[in-house]
């Protein structure tokens, strides 16, 4: 079984972001005037909410705006601090100076910059905006930067099964290339993984994660669904009780750690069997984790607002 004690959900989450910034870089690098790209965020209101756009205005030259106050609706305006830090990161303030005058901050860099433009975006979404990781930006401008996956290898056992086709992995690196498959299908973007293998998946305003097992034999969906638990054997009789009760998930406590778990047998990989763990963790950890906070005294990933706490 994959061991995720050691799962750091704060560490998991920066590599999520350096490998996105890793991969926006290289979308930056091949940008032309043929197009644009918007990377934006969603808003459960009707106020526009923030976003970072790159154009390129002239030949290896690569243009970014990010929305100041002017683009923002109410619900996302920024505060006076945060200006200030807009352009400490390196953003300039809108302007009204020819030839590009724009409400918005903006940078140009030549376009073997784009580096340091993936910087100012991953940056100004992250630290000024808010955004807790980078499953949580708008799911079609997040598929323009998350490149499609390579086809599995080959070289693989077939098993016809009812309504799909199940595969015999032959190694670790096989089951991610058919996990990444069936995510980008169900998502419509390439998954993000971590430098460990692990995949975040976004649940309304909390996440699932997803790891494989070293022999290629299972796939395990977990998440963290309450931190800094006070009383252990208080949080050992509660979880005792759900897991009773509980029909396909675990539940865990691991220090003071509450995780809930599925395991889903990789040999043979199975897509609907993923399809459904994947829906049933989500029913459970969306709808479970506020409720075992206040039982367990602990606290939540995501507060109700939807930020990391």
């Amino acid at each position: 079984m994959a061991d995720y004690s050691d799962f750091d959900i704060d560490r998991s989450t920066a590599q999520a972001w350096a490998e996105f910034q890793s991969r926006l870089s290289e979308i930056i690098s091949m940008i032309d005037d043929s197009g644009d790209l918007t990377i934006g965020t969603e808003s459960v209101t009707e106020d526009a909410a923030p976003f970072v756009t790159f154009s390129s205005p002239g030949r290896d030259l690569v243009r970014s705006e990010a929305a100041s106050n002017a683009s923002l609706g109410d619900d996302f305006q920024l505060s006076a601090q945060d200006l200030i830090n807009m352009e400490h990161l390196g953003w300039l303030p809108p302007t009204a100076e020819p030839p590009r005058p724009t409400v918005n901050f903006w940078a140009e860099e030549p376009q073997d910059s784009s580096e340091r433009l993936s910087q100012l975006a991953v940056a100004a979404l992250r630290d000024i905006y808010g955004v807790q990781h980078p499953v949580f930006l708008a799911p079609d401008q997040l598929a323009e930067v998350l490149q499609p996956a390579p086809p599995p290898l080959g070289g693989t056992a077939a098993l016809p099964v009812d309504g799909g086709v199940a595969t015999v992995p032959g190694s670790q690196e096989h089951l991610n290339d058919l996990v990444d498959e069936q995510l980008s299908e169900m998502f419509g973007h390439r998954p993000i993984r971590d430098s460990e293998g692990d995949i975040a998946i976004r649940v309304g305003s909390t996440m699932l994660f997803l790891r494989t097992t070293p022999d290629g034999r299972e796939i395990i969906v977990f998440a963290a669904v309450v931190h800094d638990v006070e009383g252990r054997s208080r949080a050992t009789e509660v979880l005792n009780d759900l897991n009773v009760d509980a029909r396909w998930v675990k539940f865990q406590l691991i220090r003071d750690r509450v995780f809930v778990t599925l395991s889903v047998p990789a040999r043979p990989f199975v897509p609907a069997h993923l399809r459904q763990a994947v829906r049933i963790m989500s029913d459970v950890a969306d709808g479970i984790d506020d409720e075992l906070a206040s039982k367990l005294n602990g606290r939540t990933t995501f507060n109700e607002s939807g930020e990391q706490q």
